[in-house]
């Protein structure tokens, strides 16, 4: 059996903390068992609405979708997955996720164990917005919309100067850097909820899993693709070039929106307050 070691008490506690404090009542954990692993998710919303799965950027946890469950969760049951491997309370099972396979298998089990018998709407943000592209063109018979939050490695690649200032942290990851990194990309991190940017920091030492990475999705793989879909990208970000990104994604996928919101950076999404009631506004728009 593969594992990987216990997320240490400070980290539980920041996370127990941040779900406590910024997410609405009546949220609550879900926990779905897959050949992957325990999935944890935070749940918000009518329990018989319908389904609407989140998937966070690499390290940020589900807990970065506070600001869209209340909002969101008025028409749909807002599922805000911890990604397997990553930083959150999902755990590693006998079957590691290794390969993009293995991400459409785990994603597959965990529609499954929700008991989505019907399409459902799923979103990410970041590295979360690859996973959702490529489950997408893996089962789009299984979603009926598509959310992409500047999403990462799916129609551009990084900026140079953006790779160099993640360097430090990725190569030996610890609270300081990742909050220098952090201040770096937004500007001074104003508007981040101080409970989140203290699990971000608590998350830098969790025991996580070589995350899988691949090529973007070919150009005729997104032509092809029919599942509406939303691209909303960062003005302000210092990953990539939004407008780039969001020409590309207008031009290579048939039936996708595109809008870029100013005056926000990579990492402030999806939770940076002032962009949020925006952000919020179009997305409910979109899932309808």
């Amino acid at each position: 059996m593969t594992s990987t070691p216990p997320a240490s008490p400070a980290f539980l506690a920041a996370y127990g903390e941040t779900v406590a404090a910024t997410w609405p009542p009546g949220t609550a954990p879900t926990t779905v068992p897959t050949p992957y692993g325990t999935t944890h998710l935070n749940s918000h919303g009518p329990e018989d609405a319908p389904p609407l799965l989140l998937l966070p950027g690499g390290g940020a946890t589900s807990t970065a979708w506070y600001a869209q469950a209340a909002a969101l969760g008025r028409t749909h049951r807002v599922h805000a997955v911890d990604l397997i491997g990553e930083p959150g309370r999902s755990t590693v099972g006998e079957r590691p996720i290794r390969s993009v396979d293995d991400l459409h298998g785990w994603l597959d089990a965990l529609l499954d164990g929700l008991g989505a018998t019907e399409p459902v709407a799923l979103g990410g943000h970041s590295y979360g917005g690859w996973i959702a592209l490529h489950y997408a063109l893996h089962a789009p018979d299984r979603l009926r919309k598509l959310i992409l939050l500047d999403p990462t490695g799916c129609f551009s690649g990084f900026r140079p100067g953006y790779l160099l200032h993640a360097l430090p942290m990725l190569l030996r990851p610890n609270a300081a850097r990742t909050r220098a990194f952090l201040d770096w990309e937004t500007g001074g991190s104003a508007g981040l909820d101080p409970h989140w940017l203290r699990l971000r920091e608590e998350a830098a030492a969790f025991p996580v899993a070589r995350p899988v990475t691949g090529p973007r999705p070919k150009p005729e793989a997104l032509r092809a693709l029919a599942v509406p879909t939303l691209v909303l990208l960062a003005g302000g970000g210092r990953a990539h070039d939004a407008d780039k990104v969001a020409a590309a994604a207008h031009r290579l996928l048939p039936r996708a929106e595109t809008a870029v919101l100013p005056d926000v950076s990579h990492h402030a999404l999806p939770l940076h307050a002032p962009t949020a009631p925006e952000l919020n506004r179009r997305m409910a728009e979109f899932l309808g």
